[in-house]
């Protein structure tokens, strides 16, 4: 639930002003309810009334996570271009800079523990989840691209031996790329096997898969 606030002050603006300072954001970050407009005092001495607001804080999400991003990067002192998409489908942050490789991390970790906390930060208490995809450099999406890469060639070696591959344990958003790529194929499926952090996906053969007029002879083609 959003931060809100009632304040009371001889003005509206008052009222107001004091809400904003206490939730330390600016009115174009704020919902502001009037709940009393107040009234002047007779010759300025008696029956006056304060006027009385609600603040909500209501801050885009893009901004939320250009702040959080910013407070992460300036603990490292390091220059960076940050550029912020806001999708249908995601909220998008492109991290790009020189000396930028610690944000990836071993393997990707540092990254994908600042999607997580990304991932938090923005859907903190809200009833619709959001999605947030945050990337250093381009590395995640050429790790996307990697494996779809690779679920396309172990699905054509599965095919071509009949029988099943299972691929080095990944991180769970890396086997979904894996699932993804491969849901509608043709003659495999794909399953997610054993405990993490050794949780790996398995390529097989579909049940009633039909390989009889299957010429496979060494290149793959996606049928979908």
């Amino acid at each position: 639930m959003a931060k809100s606030v009632e304040k009371s002050g001889r003005t509206v603006d008052e009222a107001i002003n004091a809400a904003l300072a206490e939730l330390n954001i600016d009115l174009e970050d704020a919902e502001v309810d009037i709940l009393d407009e107040g009234s002047k005092a007779v010759l300025g001495l008696f029956g006056g009334k304060e006027a009385r607001v609600r603040v909500t804080e209501n801050k885009p999400d893009s901004k939320v996570l250009r702040e959080f991003l910013g407070i992460v990067v300036d603990t490292m002192d390091v220059e960076v271009r940050l550029n912020i998409e806001n999708n249908e489908d995601a909220l998008r942050a492109d991290i790009y800079g020189e000396d930028v490789a610690f944000l990836i991390g071993r393997h990707g970790d540092t990254l994908q523990a600042l999607n997580y906390l990304s991932n938090l930060i923005i859907n903190k208490e809200k009833e619709n989840y959001r999605r947030v995809i945050v990337d250093v450099e381009d590395y995640r999406k050429k790790k996307e691209e990697n494996l779809r890469s690779l679920a396309n060639r172990t699905a054509a070696k599965v095919v071509r031996y009949r029988r099943p591959v299972s691929l080095d344990p990944m991180q769970a958003y890396e086997r979904r790329i894996i699932h993804t790529e491969l849901q509608n194929h043709e003659y495999v499926e794909t399953v997610s096997q054993g405990e993490e952090p050794n949780r790996c996906v398995t390529v097989r053969l579909k049940p009633n898969a039909n390989l009889r007029n299957n010429k496979y002879r060494g290149s793959y083609r996606k049928r979908y």
